[in-house]
Parts: structure tokens; C-alpha cells; sequence
């Protein structure tokens, strides 16, 4: 009987010292969580720091995208744009899938590998140009310094500086949106009603500067974007009419230009007008009644030959006031106001004869 009991007190005593020991093992390995997480939020909290400390002690950068067949036929103008000014800046190149800009494309070390990765074929008049822009923002969102965004093409130069330039762009918080109600053309597609009302269409330049908030706003659209793949689309050229049959009725067919509508329309959509100013910082001009060349009319904007590029027409392009002048008159309707950059350069030989501050003259 005696043996009993000490056995009975012994297994107690087992007992006790094994769920002693269970508990000690317990509480040592919450500690260690504990503390395991006041450290990663330490952690978290001083990579936070540093961050803030490294987005305020670095620039904030304008992102250049490019869409582009090719090559850059006036990248040496803008390699004397961008000369010095490194930290300011970013390029991002959309072009033909495959074009790669290597030694051989380039002469300009600014564009050396700077093609995304993911292009698509683009053809005007069609979604696929919208769709390059939304990639060209996606791949410069990646870069938390890229504070605006700036649409090019491969026939523009810039008119003034890099840093004129930058402080016009830098020196406010909104966008440059080229944007007007668009209620006489019938671009406008009624199987667009249901997601896109007439009263949200919008027509402009699809030459925009967008700040980062609205350039996030373009990247994950997804309501807007598909419409546009759906319903708008250029009306049938003649060209095409000679391979394919004519539509039943041709003036049915809306004449919609998506990369002229896209931006503009989803900024309205989203009752993010008050953000923007209301005209493009480049320069396009559709004057065409000095041009001998029926070539050179048409759809498109005028294009400037060599021969054109004299002191006499960039210094026309031009408007002769401080950043902060242009700030001032920023709401004016006149498209021509402060424009910084020139559109539909057709100058491939065209090279920077002098240079001040860095910007070539012509």
C-alpha cells in the first residue's frame, strides 16, 4: 500500500515537473515571438525612415516615355538636353517588340537599354497605342522617385532647357491635360453608354504630363480601358476598302481616335478634371495652308522638314516668359500657351550646332 502511494506521489511529481516544464517552454518561445516582432517593427520602422529620409534627400524625377517606332532619330538632341542632369530625370522607351537600344541603335548613352520589356506592335488610330502609353506608366511607377510623367514621340525635341524645363513642369501640382467636351465629330460610340456616359467624352492631346497620382489612376484602370478596346475604333480608310468590303453604311462608323479621347474621357469618368490644366505642353501645329506637299496633309499635325527648322520658326514655337509667368496664366485657353516641347520633327540629319546651357539651338 505504502509502495502505491510513493508511486502515485512520484507520477505527481512527473506530472507536474513535465507541464512546469511545458510552460516554461511556452512562455519562453511567446517571448521570443515578442520580441521576434517588436524587432521587424523596428526594423520596418527604421527602413520606413530611411526611405522618407532617402525620397526627400533625392529629387524627385520626371519620367520621359517615348513611344517610338525604332530608333530615336533626334536622340542626340535630347543626349545635349539631358547633359548633367542625371538625378532629375528618367527614360523609358516604347518600341517595336524586339527593338532593343543598344550600341549599335543608339549613340545616346541616356537611351542605352532603357526599352520595356513588354511592347506591343502599335498602329495608329488604334487601342494599341493607349495600351503602349499604360505600359510606358507602369514601368515608370516602379521608380518611387518618378514624380511626373511625360508623353513623347519620336519626332519631338524640347525647346527650352532641362532645368527651365523642369522647374515649369515641377512647379505645380497638377497635370497637363489638352481636354474639351467633344459633342460634334460622333466619335463618340452609344454602345459606350452603359459604362461611359456622352456627358464624360473627351477629346485632346494625347501628348499629356501627369502626376503620379494620376498616372496610377491610368495604369489600373479597368473599366474605361476595355470599353475603349471594344467601341472605339478609326473609321475604315479607303485604302482598306480596296481589300475588303465596303461596310453597309460607312457614315454609320465612328471616326474614334483612341490615344485623342482615352486619357482625357477616364479623367473626366473619374471626376479628376479639377486636377488637370486644360492644354499640352507640346507643341503640334495643323496648319496646313502653307505646305505644297499634299503629302504632308491629312490626319496628322504638320511635319517640319530640315528645311523648315530655321531660328525664325523655333523662336515662333516659343514664348519668351519665366516659369512662373506661364504658372500664373496657366488657366488661359490658348493651346499655344508656354509650350516646352515641339512635336512631328521630321529632322533626322538635324544635328545641335551650339549649345546653350545645354540646349542645342537651330
Amino acid at each position: 500500500m505504502k509502495h502505491r502511494k510513493s508511486a502515485a506521489v512520484a507520477q505527481h511529481i512527473q506530472k507536474s515537473h513535465y507541464k512546469w516544464k511545458r510552460n516554461m517552454l511556452a512562455a519562453v518561445l511567446l517571448a521570443l515571438c515578442l520580441a521576434s516582432l517588436v524587432l521587424m517593427q523596428n526594423q520596418c520602422n527604421r527602413i520606413l525612415k530611411l526611405r522618407s529620409r532617402s525620397l526627400l534627400e533625392n529629387e524627385q524625377k520626371i519620367a520621359f516615355l517615348f513611344i517610338a517606332r525604332n530608333r530615336l532619330p533626334l536622340e542626340m538632341v535630347w543626349d545635349a538636353f539631358f547633359k548633367g542632369e542625371k538625378s532629375k530625370f528618367s527614360i523609358y522607351v516604347h518600341s517595336r517588340p524586339g527593338f532593343l537600344f543598344n550600341k549599335k541603335t543608339t549613340r545616346s548613352e541616356y537611351f542605352l537599354n532603357r526599352q520595356v520589356n513588354d511592347s506591343v506592335q502599335v498602329e495608329w488610330g488604334e487601342a494599341s497605342m493607349i495600351q503602349a502609353e499604360r505600359i510606358l506608366l507602369r514601368h515608370a511607377l516602379e521608380d518611387p522617385l518618378n514624380e511626373r510623367f511625360v508623353f513623347l514621340s519620336d519626332s519631338c525635341i524640347p525647346l527650352y532647357n532641362f532645368s527651365y524645363t523642369y522647374e515649369y513642369i515641377m512647379s505645380t501640382s497638377r497635370s497637363f491635360v489638352d481636354s474639351f467636351a467633344d459633342t460634334k465629330e460622333g466619335r463618340y460610340n452609344p454602345k459606350m453608354g452603359p459604362v461611359i456616359p456622352v456627358h464624360n467624352w473627351r477629346k485632346g492631346s494625347q501628348w499629356v504630363v501627369l502626376t503620379r497620382k494620376l498616372a496610377g489612376i491610368v495604369v489600373n484602370d479597368t473599366t474605361v480601358f476595355p470599353m475603349f478596346q471594344r467601341h472605339c475604333k478609326r473609321k475604315s480608310l479607303p485604302e482598306f476598302w480596296r481589300d475588303h468590303p465596303f461596310p453597309a453604311d460607312p457614315s454609320s462608323e465612328h471616326n474614334c481616335i483612341p490615344d485623342e479621347h482615352y486619357v482625357q474621357t477616364l479623367l473626366a469618368q473619374e471626376g479628376l478634371e479639377g486636377e488637370i490644366t486644360r492644354r499640352s505642353l507640346t507643341h503640334s501645329s495643323w496648319d496646313h495652308s502653307s505646305s505644297k506637299d499634299p503629302k504632308r496633309r491629312g490626319w496628322h499635325p504638320v511635319t517640319y522638314k530640315v528645311s523648315d527648322a530655321t531660328p525664325m520658326l523655333i523662336q515662333s514655337i516659343k514664348v519668351f516668359v519665366s516659369p512662373l509667368v506661364c504658372l500664373k496664366l496657366m488657366n488661359v485657353s490658348a493651346l499655344s500657351l508656354c509650350p516646352t516641347f515641339s512635336n512631328y520633327m521630321d529632322l533626322i540629319n538635324l544635328r545641335p550646332t551650339v549649345t546653350f546651357n545645354g540646349v542645342p539651338s537651330f
